[in-house]
């Protein structure tokens, strides 16, 4: 299986090359024409275990990698690590089904992802004498669960940047505190698109011809990275798996997935599920009230040219989704040239427009919906109330959101799966307020709190942050971004 640039067919790459680069050298994403012919067969799915399920689809996308490299790799990445034997359980939650993905390290969905990604770059940099630097921007679990996975990564090391006091207590308290001797974390001055608009000129700029020089080359793990992406199919096809070992589907039974997004990464997992055959209904995008993607799948119109709104679901405060920029070039039929175009127009203009019919043929895998932070506490309350789940605010915004689309008629007469992003420790503040109200309580006091009133496990990971010492202290303004990630070079890879 070959990767070329969403703005171009004029260089092709093998899986290993695109995991390392990361981002194409025209600022395009990595692609491939020959998913369509990978198909999955739902029947198949049924007497599969999570790593034997990770093995088949992720062995199509990565076809010029050992098998045997690959099997191990996965083995390591999902074993006791992991709180649930499950890996990604499927829960009900009412009529609906929750799909948790938080029981990983950092009890948050990038972990399924991140556990993988590492262990795939150790592969592609086999008998080859490079060494890589991570650069990231976060809007807060990606940093985390990034930084955990490459923490002493042997020819690794990882820089990542946060909107500065624009992640939850918990969030910070995670990056800050994170060990390793190749681990690097910068607060930026600006928001999440500030970070990520930055990174991204770092990967075209003079660095990286610089650093190639003494060998180091620059990647990212952001679910711009396909590394990152691949490993996110497999949840969506494992959940269909359960709920057939449930007696909820029969094999090609229909189902939705309505999905908290900011970044459109996790839910594009999802629609590549899709494209290979599983029989996904709708994908159904939640987003908070930085809603340019509801707006977008609504009207064809893509315009992030408005207020940044700091919600309670900080993880999708966004307004420069990456990822959508591969469903765009696939809905187009793989033009490379509309798409450059597009995007070419969102950054120079602030905004681009979609055809009628390309917007049609989206919509017919797409819907859409978004919560404000009222209805997201609201939709907390009830959920512990009614169902005594406790759930986190992204989470929230999907229920409210699949609500929404079941009142208006636009939810399937199937099973409706919504995908549960993180543990709601990591949000304790939020949750315990909107649960019993009250005032402003710090994270780690309510934590404790939100334990003793529900009797909800905190998880391990999350339980002593407050006793860790705090080791990353940089405050960045944009400007100073590059000359962080070379500096993070000097001290750790050229020594």
């Amino acid at each position: 299986m070959k990767y070329h640039s969403t703005r171009s067919k004029e260089a092709y790459f093998d899986s290993r090359d695109a995991i390392l680069k990361g981002l194409c050298d025209d600022g395009g994403l990595f692609v491939t024409d020959d998913m369509d012919g990978e198909r999955l067969d739902p029947g198949a799915l049924i007497d599969k275990g999570y790593r034997e399920l990770a093995f088949d689809i992720m062995k199509r996308f990565l076809s010029d990698m050992d098998e045997k490299s690959l099997k191990d790799a996965i083995a390591s990445a999902y074993d006791d690590k992991f709180a649930s034997r499950l890996i990604t359980p499927v829960t009900p939650l009412g009529n609906d089904w929750l799909l948790e993905l938080y029981h990983g390290p950092t009890c948050a969905f990038k972990d399924v992802a991140l556990c993988m990604l590492p262990r795939l770059m150790s592969i592609a940099l086999k008998d080859r004498d490079e060494k890589l630097m991570i650069v990231t921007a976060t809007s807060g679990d990606t940093g985390k669960a990034a930084l955990e996975g490459f923490r002493d990564a042997s020819g690794i090391a990882i820089t990542v940047f946060y909107p500065y006091q624009k992640v939850s207590d918990i969030q910070y308290l995670q990056m800050a505190t994170q060990e390793g001797n190749n681990t690097f974390v910068g607060a930026v001055r600006g928001n999440f698109d500030d970070c990520q608009t930055e990174v991204k000129k770092i990967f075209s700029s003079d660095i990286v011809s610089e650093l190639e020089g003494s060998g180091v080359y620059l990647s990212s793990a952001n679910s711009i990275n396909i590394g990152r992406l691949i490993p996110q199919i497999v949840y969506y096809a494992d959940a269909y798996r359960q709920l057939m070992a449930r007696g909820e589907l029969l094999p090609g039974d229909p189902v939705d997935f309505c999905v908290p997004t900011g970044n459109f990464g996790d839910v594009l997992a999802g629609y590549i599920a899709k494209r290979m055959g599983l029989p996904v209904r709708k994908l159904i995008v939640a987003s908070n009230e930085n809603n340019v993607l509801t707006d977008f799948l609504t009207t064809g119109v893509y315009d992030r040219r408005r207020e940044f709104k700091k919600t309670i679901s900080p993880s999708m405060d966004i307004l420069v989704s990456s990822n959508l920029e591969r469903m765009l070039y696939y809905e187009s039929g793989g033009d490379c040239e509309l798409t450059a175009g597009l995007m070419k127009d969102l950054s120079e203009k602030g905004y681009f427009r979609i055809s009628d019919e390309m917007l049609s043929g989206i919509r017919e895998s797409f819907d859409c919906g978004y919560a404000s932070d009222d209805e997201a506490r609201e939709a907390i309350r009830a959920s512990y109330e009614s169902y005594d789940r406790v759930v986190d605010p992204h989470t929230a915004v999907a229920i409210k959101v699949a609500e929404d689309c079941r009142r208006r008629g636009a939810a399937g007469d199937c099973p409706m799966v919504i995908l549960s992003t993180a543990s709601p420790y990591k949000f304790a503040s939020d949750v315990y307020g909107s649960i019993f109200g009250g005032g402003a309580v710090s994270g780690q006091e309510a934590m404790a709190l939100l334990y003793e009133r529900t009797g909800e496990p905190i998880p391990k990971s999350l339980r002593d942050l407050q006793k860790k010492p705090i080791l990353h202290k940089e405050v960045l303004d944009i400007r100073e971004m590059k000359g962080f990630v070379y500096d993070n070079v000097r001290r750790s890879l050229l020594l």
